[in-house]
């Protein structure tokens, strides 16, 4: 469980390093859409037969971190948009 929650921060990371520019997103935040984007590919792995849910594999890793990327784009627009209408 340990090491699910330390490459779901590294997938956050190498993610928002993809991303150009400056995302608005708390270290928490980054973790959590890296957690969500380690499901995916461990989910997209499992389906494709290279590998287990929580098992890492190569294939999985990129899935994960293209589903990270994704939902870091995401999480950003929705908190710039929350935040333009608080104002």
């Amino acid at each position: 469980m340990i090491g699910f929650v330390v490459f779901g921060l590294i997938v956050g990371i190498v993610a928002r390093l993809v991303v150009p520019g400056r995302q608005h997103l708390s270290v928490g935040m980054t973790l959590l859409l890296g957690l969500v984007g380690s499901v995916v590919g461990g989910v997209v792995a499992n389906a494709l037969g290279t590998g287990d849910i929580l098992e890492l594999n190569f294939l999985g890793s990129i899935v994960a971190i293209a589903a990270a990327v994704v939902l870091i784009i995401a999480g950003d627009r929705i908190g710039v948009i929350a935040k333009r209408s608080r104002q």
